[in-house]
This record gives C-alpha cells, sequence and structure tokens, in this order.
C-alpha cells in the first residue's frame, strides 16, 4: 500500500476513534463533534480510494459526490448513498450555533460510519478493528 493511502487510512481511523469517544463520553459528550468525526472519517477514507485508485482527492466534504468518482471502481458502495447524504450535512450543519446534534443522531453517524467503514476496509483487504 502507499505510504500516502496508509497515511489517509491513519487519519479516518484517527477519526473514527474520535466520533466513537465523544458519543461514548459519560460526561459532558459532545454528540456534534460526534457527527463531525463520523463524516470525516467517512471523507477520509473515500478519499484514500480515490488516491489507491490513482484519481485527484477532491477538495469536498460532499461524500456523495466522492461516491460518484468511486463507482467505477466500486460500484457496490452505491447501496451506502443515503448514508453518505446523512453524514455529508454533518462536515458544517453543527460546527456553528444554531443546530446541536443528539444523541440518536450521534448514535446512527457512528453506527453508519461503522458500517461504511467496515465495507471500506474490506475493498483494502484490511481487517475489522
Amino acid at each position: 500500500m502507499k505510504p500516502v493511502v496508509r497515511e489517509w487510512i491513519e487519519k479516518a481511523e484517527a477519526d473514527f476513534r474520535s466520533a466513537g469517544r465523544e458519543y461514548r463520553a459519560r460526561k459532558q459528550p459532545n454528540f456534534d463533534a460526534a457527527c463531525f468525526f463520523a463524516q470525516q472519517c467517512i471523507e477520509k477514507y473515500l478519499k484514500a480510494r480515490l488516491v489507491k485508485g490513482g484519481m485527484a482527492v477532491q477538495k469536498t466534504h460532499d461524500l456523495a459526490a466522492l461516491l460518484d468518482l468511486l463507482l467505477p471502481l466500486e460500484p457496490s458502495w452505491a447501496v451506502v448513498r443515503p448514508q453518505l447524504d446523512t453524514l455529508t450535512s454533518y462536515a458544517v450543519v453543527f460546527r456553528y450555533p444554531g443546530e446541536s446534534a443528539t444523541r440518536e443522531m450521534a448514535q446512527t453517524a457512528v453506527a453508519d460510519a461503522k458500517a461504511i467503514r467496515l465495507r471500506i476496509r474490506m475493498a483494502f483487504g484490511l481487517h475489522e478493528t
């Protein structure tokens, strides 16, 4: 695996751990951050797949747009589009006043990220961790 691909994966994994920590925190959980980090995890995994496929990394937080670029390489990933659409909104919406994530939103975001992450890790030949 190319070092740059591995680095994208390491960054994605760090975001996945952060999402889980924020969601599971007993004192002062940050559901906004859990949703944000869930989105960031999947964004970085999709970008890792772009790099592995020899494609340019797009400067976007739109996960569906990244998916569209990857569908020729990974057609089975089309089934995760609804989850990607929801996760995409978490890149920005909860980072500013006016909107806050609920526990339920964070739970779904982390669960969706976990499932999509597993699908992507399998495409890389990586074990579930």
